[in-house]
């Protein structure tokens, strides 16, 4: 097989992990509502909790992660990743049955457990247990999880030469979206026909499909086969962590991440239940899938982000200068969010925001793809892994702050009927969660144009 056509091969395995990979993210927001919502008696506060620890172990995972995947290898170490990410996504669907078993009751789904009082001892109880079974899978989910970019960039910087890197990773990044597109069909059309639980195990079992297919397809690409300058970033010893934690430059891209990172995430996991709260949308409505289908529709046009760094480098600048004035670029675009709700009140349709949130995501999807390919342009590819890991962590704190934040912050506007620029209550708490997103990026990039050392 041509040595050209076989890389974009490899490339589309990494696309086909990553779809897996937010496919299974989804299962949950797609079902909380108005499903998993009725029968364990959840709240914003819960659910926020659940999203919220999930970032966290994910955040705290990928550190680690990184640097197995540089110790196994590609092959090895993927077949890993998606193996444990893919048995936790399936034990969610025991989660109701854990919780029976604690509790001693013979269904939740019986009339009178449904009709329990909200706050009354018993839900909360039910509550409070399924929570913790829902942490436990979640925690084994993201463990999985966070192998997957670190695991993805090592093979991009492995095949792709730097001026192909960013095209290649907004091709196998563009995975999220699609992921995101299939979700709202597939995942409550199962859920509403064969159950909730039955979502969880059908999309999980995805992974184990892939496992095989890789296990034949990849191949550890050759030195003769690199560029002079793949040889001699493959010779050169990976970086230790301490050696890697001392580099101005591993501050840089953490710190960046760290500011930005949240609001994909956020969009990810609390567009369908804004959608529920705001305009009473159900996920499981064919308005409700098309919405979310359309918004990551638009995300798609974040794999021509990936081309804008070749329009400097034609320029004379180098790949690092192409990629760090691409991301500027795309960390304007997210200040639209500062008007994504006034947008839905005042024109008092869904499709507004949905459309701002929707280019926001390809924003973001551009600026991800443009600032892993800096991990290539600043760092030997024999680290890549660690260093994303190393960063991922970091960003991942934001995530997981972000998320918990939310729960709270939408029940305290609601509690208090907080009003803030004339929205009152949940809209405000919207609100706030939606001008940190739209300014995120752009001080993010301002932390990494700052503390990056000059090149």
């Amino acid at each position: 097989m041509n040595k050209s056509n076989y890389k974009w091969i490899i490339c589309g395995m990494l696309f086909f992990a990553t779809t897996v990979n937010y496919l299974d993210r989804q299962v949950l927001s797609l079902t909380y509502p108005n499903l998993i919502e009725k029968e364990f008696h959840w709240d914003e506060t819960m659910y926020g909790t659940i999203t919220g620890i999930f970032s966290m172990v994910y955040a705290i995972a990928m550190f680690f992660a990184g640097k197995f995947i540089d110790w196994l290898g590609s092959k090895k170490g993927y077949l890993w990743a998606i193996g444990i990410w893919s048995t936790g996504a399936c034990l969610h669907a025991i989660c109701g049955i854990g919780t029976q078993m604690v509790l001693g009751i013979d269904s939740l789904k019986s009339p009178e457990m449904l009709q329990l009082a909200a706050g009354s001892k018993m839900a909360l109880a039910i509550g409070t247990v399924s929570v913790w079974m829902f942490v436990s899978a979640r925690c084994l989910l993201a463990i999985g999880e966070s192998g997957n970019f670190p695991a993805a960039i090592k093979v991009t910087a492995e095949y792709f030469e730097p001026k192909d890197r960013a095209f290649a990773t907004s091709i196998f990044n563009s995975g999220c979206s699609i992921g995101a597109l299939i979700a709202p069909f597939a995942i409550p059309l199962i859920a509403k026909y064969w159950g909730w639980e039955m979502a969880f195990i059908v999309i999980g079992a995805l992974g184990y499909v892939w496992m095989g297919l890789w296990i034949f397809i990849y191949k550890k690409p050759k030195s003769e086969t690199q560029t002079q300058e793949s040889t001699d970033e493959t010779e050169e010893k990976p970086l230790t962590y301490v050696q890697a934690l001392r580099m101005r430059e591993t501050w840089a891209l953490s710190l960046c991440r760290f500011v930005s990172d949240g609001g994909w995430w956020f969009f990810l996991f609390w567009t369908p239940m804004y959608l529920n709260t705001q305009f009473g949308i159900k996920p499981t409505d064919p308005e409700g899938m098309t919405l979310i289908f359309v918004l990551y529709l638009i995300t798609m046009l974040s794999i021509f982000g990936g081309k804008m760094p070749n329009l400097f480098i034609r320029q004379g600048k180098t790949a690092y200068q192409s990629h760090l004035w691409s991301m500027f670029i795309f960390a304007c675009i997210p200040l639209l969010g500062l008007f994504a709700q006034p947008a839905g009140e005042s024109l008092a349709t869904p499709w507004a925001p949905i459309i701002i949130i929707g280019v926001l995501g390809a924003a973001h999807q551009s600026w991800s793809a443009n600032m892993f390919s800096v991990i290539g342009d600043r760092f030997p590819k024999s680290s890549a892994a660690t260093i994303t890991g190393i960063s991922g962590t970091v960003g991942g704190f934001c995530n997981a702050w972000l998320n918990m934040a939310a729960g709270f912050i939408i029940v305290y506007a609601d509690e208090t009927s907080m009003n803030l620029f004339g929205f009152i209550g949940k809209s405000a708490g919207y609100m706030i969660l939606f001008c940190w997103c739209g300014i995120a990026y752009l001080l993010g990039w301002t932390i990494l144009k700052l503390l990056m050392p000059r090149q």
